[in-house]
C-alpha cells in the first residue's frame, strides 16, 4: 500500500551556467616546424617532471600571434606553461585532489587522530563518587581507529573499530581500549599498510581505481583475500543479546567480544550466522526487553537492497523477509521497533556502485528528486505483501530515536532529521530533532520539529522502546560526532527540560541513558547520563556522570582518563548480571 499525503512544497528553478571551455590556439608554439623538439626536451619534458600538480592556465593567445611578434623567452614560456597544463590534465584523472571530508590528513587529526592500544588501567576519580548504581558494571564506547592512515580517501566513518571500557567495582574505575580484531584489522597488520578498499569514502580517479582491482579483484582471484569472512571495520556500535556482546557496522557481520575478568577486552570471532557472500546487518539491533527477541535488517547495494528478521530470545536468526518492491539501492542507517510494527526510512541517499567504480567519488549520491519515505511492515511478517510506504517530504532521519503505536491506525516516530542531507560525508552537519505522526487508515502523514538546536546522538530509557515515552536526552552537535552539551527533550511537549553544556573548548559525543536499578518503581528519568568528554584545550578527557533527573544535569562523578579519548560514535552499558552471562 502505498500513500502520498503531503503537498510537496515547489520545487524552485535553478539556474546553471555552463561557461563554454575556450582551448587556446597552441599553433604558435609549433612555428616553425624545426622547434618543436628542442621545446619538447629543453621545456616541456622537464616541467613535467616538476611541476606540481594544482594550476590555472590564464594566458590567452591568439590565432593572429606569430614567431616574429612573440620573442624566444616569451614562446618558451608559452611552452611551459602548456606542458603544465597537460601535466595537470593527466595529474588530475590519475590522483585528482581529495575533498576534505576524505582527506584523511584533514579528518584524523586533533581528538579524531587514532591511538594505540592501552592494557587496563586504573583511573584517577577527580569529582564526586562513582554511584552504587554502576557497580559491576561496565560502560563501552565504539569508534574508528585506523591503525594505519592511507594516502587516499578515508572518511571517519570507516576504519578500523576501537573499544573504550571503562569497567566499575568498589567506587574504582579501570580503563581499557583494544582494537576490534576483524578479518581486515589483521590482514592488513600482516601486511604492515592498509589493502582493503575504502568503498565508502569513494574511489577517485584511475589510482584508486588500479589499487582497487590489485588490492581487492586481484587479491580475490589469486586466493590472498577471502570475502567470505567479511571486509567491515566493526567501527559503530555495540549491542548486547543472545548472551552475546557484539561490536557492530553495518558494511559486515558482527564480531564477539569478551570482557575478561582482569577488565581487558578480547576479540573472539566474527559471528558468522549468515554464510551469504558479502553478508552483513545493521549497527543499530533492537531488542525488545518484554519478549527478548532482537530486530535486525541489512541493506546490499545488490538486488534484494533491503531484507529484515530477527532473532529468538537465545540469539537464534528466524525468518527473512526481502523488499523485493523497493527498485534502488539507498542508505539506511536506523530503524525502529514497536508492538506491531518494523519502521524503516528511505531517505533521499541513493547508492552508486558505477560512479565509485570509475573513480568518480563516494558510494552515496543525493538523489534530489526523490521523495523521503517511512516504511511500515508488520513485525513478524513472512514477506511484504502488507508493506506501507509514507511519503515523507524534507524528513531525512539518521537516527530513528524512538517510534509506537497510538491506538489502532497511530504510529508516532521521532528522529533526527538531517536538514542539509546533501552535505551528510561533511563535517558540519545541520540536524533537528523531529516528530512525524502517520494514520495508517487514511495516510495522513504530519510532522513538526521538537527542538530549534542542531541535535543527534540521542538515547532514551531502553525499557521504553517501542512504546510512548517522554523523554530524550540529545547531544547538542557543533561538527559530526562532536556535541559541545546534551539536553533533555520533553517529546510531549517539544520543550527542552534540563541541559549541561562542557565549556569552551570541550566537547563530548553519545549521551548514554543508564537507568537507576535501585529505584524499583523507577521513574521514566531515574538515572545517569554516561559520556567522555574531551578537553581540545589541554588534550584531557574525562567519562562524565550527569544526574538525568536534575533541571541542570548535574555532575555526579568525572573520572580523569589516562590519556585522551578519541570522538567515536555508539556506546553500550553492561550490568553486573550482562557481564557474568556473557
Amino acid at each position: 500500500m502505498y500513500y502520498s499525503s503531503i503537498p510537496l512544497p515547489t520545487t524552485g528553478h535553478i539556474s546553471y551556467y555552463n561557461a563554454k571551455k575556450k582551448t587556446p590556439d597552441l599553433s604558435c608554439l609549433y612555428r616553425p616546424r624545426e622547434r618543436v623538439l628542442k621545446l619538447f626536451f629543453y621545456e616541456v619534458l622537464p616541467s613535467i617532471q616538476t611541476y606540481p600538480r594544482s594550476f590555472k592556465f590564464n594566458h590567452k593567445m591568439t590565432s593572429e600571434t606569430t614567431e616574429a611578434s612573440l620573442p624566444a623567452s616569451s614562446l618558451s614560456t608559452q611552452a611551459s606553461k602548456a606542458s603544465h597544463l597537460v601535466y595537470s590534465f593527466f595529474s588530475n584523472a590519475v590522483a585528482p585532489p581529495l575533498e576534505p571530508s576524505v582527506d584523511p590528513k584533514n579528518v584524523f587529526k586533533g581528538n579524531f587522530a587514532p591511538v594505540e592500544e592501552l592494557p587496563p588501567t586504573e583511573c584517577l576519580i577527580v569529582e564526586g563518587e562513582i554511584p552504587t548504581s554502576l557497580d559491576g558494571a561496565a560502560y563501552i564506547r565504539n569508534g574508528t581507529n585506523p591503525q594505519y592512515i592511507p594516502d587516499r580517501a578515508l572518511h571517519f566513518f570507516e576504519g578500523d573499530g576501537m573499544l573504550h571500557s571503562l569497567r566499575f567495582s568498589n567506587g574504582r574505575a579501570v580503563y581499557c581500549s583494544r582494537y576490534v580484531k576483524t578479518y581486515k584489522f589483521l590482514l592488513e597488520k600482516a601486511a604492515g599498510a592498509p589493502r582493503m578498499p575504502n568503498m565508502l569514502s569513494g574511489l577517485y580517479g584511475l589510482k584508486d581505481v588500479s589499487r582497487f582491482i590489485y588490492f581487492y579483484i586481484l587479491q580475490i582471484l589469486i586466493g590472498k583475500l577471502n570475502t567470505m569472512k567479511g571486509l567491515g571495520g566493526a567501527n559503530t556500535s555495540l549491542a548486547f543479546f543472545g548472551k552475546k556482546l557484539l561490536a557492530l557496522c553495518e558494511s559486515d557481520l558482527p564480531y564477539i567480544i569478551k570482557l575478561t575478568e582482569d577488565n581487558d577486552i578480547d576479540t573472539l570471532e566474527r559471528w558468522e550466522f549468515d554464510k551469504k557472500w558479502m553478508a552483513s546487518m545493521t549497527a543499530h539491533p533492537k531488542v525488545d526487553e518484554d519478549t527478548m527477541e532482537t530486530f535486525a535488517f541489512k541493506y546490499c547495494w545488490y538486488y534484494p537492497y533491503l531484507t529484515f528478521f530477527h532473532f529468538d530470545e537465545n540469539g537464534v536468526k528466524q525468518n527473512e523477509v526481502c523488499l523485493l518492491s523497493l527498485k534502488q539501492p539507498f542508505l539506511i542507517h536506523d530503524f525502529a521497533v514497536t508492538k506491531r510494527f518494523v519502521i524503516f526510512q528511505e531517505t533521499q541517499l541513493r547508492v552508486s556502485l558505477m560512479k565509485t567504480m570509475l573513480g568518480r567519488g563516494a558510494l552515496v549520491n543525493y538523489a534530489r528528486e526523490t521523495i523521503p519515505k517511512i516504511g511500515v511492515l508488520p513485525r513478524y511478517a513472512t514477506n511484504e505483501s502488507d508493506l506501507m510506504l509514507f511519503q515523507v517530504p524534507g524528513f531525512n532521519a539518521l537516527h530513528i530515536i524512538n517510534a509506537w503505536e497510538n491506538g489502532e491506525d497511530e504510529i508516532i516516530v521521532v528522529g533526527t532529521n538531517i536538514k542539509s542531507i546533501e552535505n551528510i560525508f561533511s563535517r558540519r552537519v545541520n540536524s533537528s530533532l523531529d516528530k512525524v505522526i502517520i494514520n495508517t487508515r487514511t495516510g495522513k502523514v504530519s510532522m513538526r520539529p521538537l527542538s530549534s538546536r542542531s541535535l543527534e546522538l540521542g538515547t532514551i530509557n531502553n525499557s521504553y522502546a517501542g512504546k510512548r515515552n517522554r523523554y530524550a536526552y540529545m547531544g547538542v552537535m557543533e561538527e559530526v560526532l562532536k556535541c559541545s552539551g546534551v539536553v533533555k527533550i520533553d517529546l510531549e511537549t517539544g520543550h527542552e527540560v534540563a541541559s549541561r553544556f562542557y565549556g569552551a573548548g570541550c566537547f563530548g559525543g553519545e549521551p548514554l541513558f543508564v537507568k537507576n536499578k535501585h529505584a524499583e518503581w523507577a521513574d521514566e528519568d531515574d538515572g545517569y547520563i554516561l559520556s567522555y568528554v574531551h578537553d581540545e584545550n589541554t588534550q584531557e578527557s574525562k567519562f562524565i556522570v550527569l544526574d538525568a533527573r536534575s533541571p541542570d544535569l548535574q555532575v555526579v562523578a568525572a573520572v580523569k582518563m589516562p590519556r585522551r579519548v578519541p570522538y567515536g560514535a555508539h556506546g553500550i552499558f553492561l550490568s553486573t548480571e550482562d557481564i557474568s552471562s556473557l
